[in-house]
């Protein structure tokens, strides 16, 4: 009912699907290329220095600026990645012992998302009425979702069947496309409220905000711990390769999994209210550790698969009680910094943790990191149910 937030939703599948595709494309020709799972570690890394080091900047200019206009230049950055990108698979020379140039390009897609996401999330936030932001927060996780489980997969088949050009062509095709798409929205810009204080102070202003809401620190803290060292997506091509053997193809599959899982979650909480919120959000996350330590012990390929899916699931709640508690809590004009700050969160879980992964599997193998993750993760759980006990007694989002 909503045309703005149409046309802002296929914009995200799209564009998705063209950033999906490329992380399961340089995970596989990152390996292939060196058989070291470190350098699975260093894609992370690369990506994570520049986003993080950008964040409170790109949210103070988020802040300030016209939000369309900055998403737009973000997704044309993107664009001339995914363009740098194909221009290295199609002359492979160039790579012989010169890995280091996906990793600068995997830093520039950083800078990208660093200025994408406080700018694209506050304006999401500005085209819904606000009786609605639960409802479509969780209706835009799912569908982020849902091109999260289309995109590895696709990623890994193209790139099995076709090869690496083909797979990097896909993934410049829809970024372009989510570009287009997001210029369709009609927005007006809304009058900032004028910003006191010095440079130091508005860059800091989300940091600041965040250390007077107990629970929803609790909540970001519990979740960067919990992904940093439970999950470790960036070593599933060893996984693919070495444990279960199912190529690229199985590897696209598997990084699909906990997108699917996530999709059928985020429908289920689209319908129904949460109640207990913050019990449940500490139950799933001690599960999702749960999923991934079972996750290094299985060796069958369908297993694995059903639980990374349920890993999907337990983490899509975390996903949205944090989402929606970001929105309703933060005013209007700190939403990009805060935000900015939340992207701080979420990269430092996941592009560090994929550096964690990498440099564990290094030293203890695959198998043993993953399941000291896990256990790590289940201690995160009890520490923070201890130590925030509002968290804990959260009930009601709204």
């Amino acid at each position: 009912r909503n045309p703005n937030f149409r046309w802002f939703s296929a914009s995200l599948v799209a564009f998705t699907l063209g950033t999906q595709i490329q992380a399961v494309v340089v995970a596989w020709q990152v390996y292939e290329l060196t058989k070291d799972p470190l350098y699975l570690g260093l894609v992370g890394l690369a990506e994570a220095v520049p986003f993080i080091g950008a964040a409170l900047y790109a949210g103070h200019i988020a802040d300030l600026h016209d939000r369309k206009r900055l998403t737009i230049a973000a997704y044309a950055l993107q664009v001339v990645c995914a363009i740098m990108l194909l221009a290295l698979a199609v002359n492979p020379v160039f790579l012989v012992g010169r890995v280091w140039l996906i990793f600068a390009v995997v830093s520039l897609s950083g800078v990208a998302r660093s200025f994408l996401a406080p700018a694209r999330n506050a304006l999401a936030a500005e085209i819904v009425p606000r009786e609605t932001y639960t409802n479509a927060i969780a209706w835009r996780m799912s569908l982020w979702q849902f091109a999260s489980v289309v995109g590895p997969a696709l990623g890994g088949l193209i790139y099995g069947f076709s090869g690496v050009v083909a797979a990097y062509v896909t993934e410049m095709v829809m970024c372009m496309l989510g570009l287009v798409l997001f210029q369709c929205i009609s927005y007006k810009r809304q009058p900032k409220k004028a910003q006191e204080g010095t440079l130091g102070e508005n860059l800091t202003l989300g940091i600041r905000f965040l250390l007077k809401q107990p629970e929803l620190l609790g909540a970001q803290m519990l979740d960067l711990f919990s992904v940093l060292f439970g999950g470790a997506p960036a070593l599933l091509p060893i996984f693919a390769s070495e444990i279960l053997r199912v190529g690229p193809e199985g590897l696209g599959v598997l990084r699909a999994a906990p997108a699917a899982g996530a999709v059928v979650m985020s429908v289920l909480l689209a319908h129904r209210p949460l109640r207990n919120a913050g019990r449940k959000l500490l139950i799933s996350v001690a599960l999702f550790g749960l999923c991934w330590i079972a996750f290094a012990l299985s060796h069958s390929f369908w297993v694995s698969l059903v639980l990374l899916a349920f890993s999907g699931m337990t983490d899509n709640i975390s996903v949205v009680i944090r989402s929606t508690l970001l929105t309703l809590r933060t005013p209007q004009h700190m939403l990009g910094r805060v935000s900015a700050v939340n992207q701080i969160f979420i990269g430092s879980s996941n592009e560090i943790g994929s550096f964690e992964s990498g440099v564990a599997a290094r030293f203890l193998g695959a198998v043993n990191s993953v399941i000291l993750g896990g256990l790590v993760t289940l201690g995160v759980v009890g520490v923070t149910a201890w130590r925030v006990p509002r968290l804990r007694r959260l009930d009601k989002l709204e």
